[in-house]
């Protein structure tokens, strides 16, 4: 079957704070994994083709590739409407994922607009991530598909015709202004019975209802307030709701580079990502997120430091084995598809200085202390005192040789660091403040002896290197220098010089034998961009740095969602999307521009 490849950035997001959906400028849902954001798809023609299952709506003579001719999401919600027009008349399509009670749904609404336009909507159930071809029929007035362990019930509201053609669902009707028809797609586990259905168009007000009082608890009303709140909202819909835990992305194996294997899955919550996140939702009012994520963090690091995990599923889960589907072409021919992430199994030392950079970050900006975090916090310490010396796989979770790599060294330093600052502002805690004020200052020598090149006036990327990493842009923002040291403005410098891609930065060089023992080449990193523009105002280049944050927002998508990477040639995005860390990066660095960021 022949398929039409959408641009990434041409993919909205809706969601029910437990999974999410992808819908596409042509009315297509063509990713979508129930009943969590890690199960199996059942939509999976982002990876695939049509034949891999997908759900249009659109005007009944459209071709493959025709666009809606504009979208938006309803006021500051996850709600989407993609308004069609032809030479018959015009429509609108609403899209949606009420939040939950039992089991997951997706709306779509279409409404008229004027004349009268035929529509068709052509449904294409496709279990186990596009494999399996369910068992379809009319049960109840409505039709039901049920493979194996999954059962999904389709009707529409009012009801209109529907049949089978080549293995998928296809109903044909025609609105007129004002007029409306509803479908429900509800999934459900096979051996339980069908949930009651609900009304389409009360849980339409509902979920405006619900954001809008969830937006409104926003407290940023500064500089970019519409890119910030909108970045506040993909952060809640990837957050999965009973655990607080936040997924780095809401797809697996969207590619890197255009037809190479640089493809993961990011349906999982890392640890990485736990300081900055947390920064962005105590500094924007969100204390109920911030303190669910804390406690997914809590709940997922507790237990012997020697097995901390870079990364956990969505309830805390520790295995996450990696394997390909080989039925799946890919996006764009973007081979391997993969599910599950063998990093997981990495040796990554930054994580124990993030996890307790969160928490000391918590402590200090609203969320009550809790003696038994302090305690799990000690015996990460009294681990990383014994391993800080060793070499990992370091932050972009390479699959090359561990090495010595200094943002792992300077995260170690964070660790120690917070702990001395938590023991001298709470003296009455246990732990013996000497002791992690040796391990800073030893590992802030190791670092500054053996990472800095001082020939060219930067910090590289590890011990010994002359490559460069973006990570240590950082290096100010966490206060190991401070940023007029000429060592933090030699190394803002140099990375962007080195590895500046058309005025963004990439992560590191992929030139040659590269540091992460994969082939082929990838885009900007998005996140590293934002740092830089956090870099070059924190060193007192506050007219660059906000020149290259409005060029940032200028590459988001036109419901303003950013992916993991950019293509400054191609001008379009890469990388798996909606992408947790860049938003967090533009949360972030709105903060700091505008003088609202929480102090270390």
């Amino acid at each position: 079957m022949t398929h039409f490849t959408q641009a990434i950035e041409d993919y909205a997001l809706i969601g029910d704070l437990m999974t999410c959906a992808l819908v596409g400028r042509d009315g297509s849902i063509d990713w979508l994994c129930l009943p969590r954001f890690d199960s199996a798809a059942c939509f999976a023609a982002l990876l695939g083709d049509k034949d891999n299952g997908h759900w249009r709506i659109a005007p009944t003579a459209s071709a493959d590739g025709d666009r809606c001719t504009r979208r938006a999401y309803l006021d500051d919600s996850l709600v989407l409407e993609s308004h069609w027009e032809t030479p018959d008349g015009a429509f609108k399509v609403i899209d949606f994922m009420p939040q939950r009670e039992t089991a997951p749904e997706v709306m779509r609404i279409v409404e008229g607009v004027s004349g009268r336009v035929a529509v068709r909507s052509t449904l294409r159930l496709r279990f186990d991530y596009g494999h399996v071809v369910p068992w379809v029929r009319r049960s109840e007035g409505d039709r039901v598909a049920v493979a194996g362990p999954d059962s999904a019930w389709f009707r529409s509201v009012p009801s209109v015709r529907t049949w089978g053609v080549g293995h998928s669902t296809r109903s044909e009707f025609s609105v007129g202004p004002g007029e409306r028809v509803a479908f429900a797609l509800t999934w459900h586990p096979s051996h339980e019975p069908r949930p009651e259905p609900g009304d389409p168009y009360d849980a339409l007000e509902q979920s405006l209802a619900d954001w809008r009082e969830w937006s409104g608890r926003c407290c940023y009303d500064g500089p970019y307030r519409e890119a910030v709140l909108r970045s506040l909202i993909t952060l809640k819909a990837l957050t999965y709701a009973p655990t607080g835990g936040i997924v780095a992305a809401a797809t697996t194996s969207l590619p890197e580079e255009i037809g190479g294997v640089r493809n993961w899955d990011y349906r999982f919550c890392w640890l990485r990502d736990s300081t900055l996140t947390l920064d962005a939702l105590l500094a924007t009012g969100y204390l109920d997120e911030a303190r669910a994520w804390r406690a997914w963090l809590l709940r997922a690091v507790a237990g012997d430091p020697a097995d901390l995990q870079i990364m956990y599923g969505i309830a805390g889960e520790r295995r996450i084995p990696e394997t390909e589907l080989p039925w799946l072409r890919g996006y764009a021919a973007s081979a391997p598809v993969r599910i599950g992430n063998a990093a997981v199994d990495q040796l990554q030392l930054d994580v124990y200085g993030e996890v307790l950079d969160s928490l000391h970050l918590a402590r200090n900006n609203g969320l009550p202390a809790e003696l038994h975090a302090w305690r799990i916090q000690l015996a990460l310490l009294d681990f990383l005192e014994r391993n800080w010396h060793r070499p990992d796989e370091g932050l972009w979770e390479v699959r090359g040789p561990r090495r010595h790599f200094t943002h792992s060294k300077v995260m170690a330093w964070v660790a120690a660091d917070r702990a001395v600052r938590t023991l001298e502002g709470n003296p009455s805690l246990p732990g013996d403040v000497d002791r992690w004020r040796s391990m800073r200052d030893a590992v802030h020598r190791e670092v500054c002896d053996n990472a800095y090149d001082r020939e060219r006036g930067t910090f590289t990327q590890y011990y010994g290197s002359r490559e460069l990493d973006a990570a240590t842009l950082l290096i100010p923002r966490v206060g190991f220098l401070p940023p007029d040291d000429p060592r933090v403005i030699g190394t803002v410098d140099a990375v962007r010089e080195e590895l500046g891609s058309s005025g963004l930065v990439r992560r590191y060089s992929t030139e040659g034998v590269s540091v992460d023992g994969l082939p082929g080449d990838e885009g900007a990193f998005l996140a590293c961009s934002f740092w830089l523009a956090d870099a070059l105002h924190l060193t007192g280049r506050e007219k660059e740095a906000r020149e290259l944050f409005e060029r940032l927002l200028d590459m988001r998508s036109d419901v303003g969602l950013l992916a993991e990477e950019y293509d400054p040639v191609a001008r379009r995005q890469l990388g798996n999307f909606p992408q947790a860390f860049s938003h967090i990066g533009l949360i972030n660095t709105a903060l700091v521009l505008c003088g609202d960021a929480l102090s270390v």
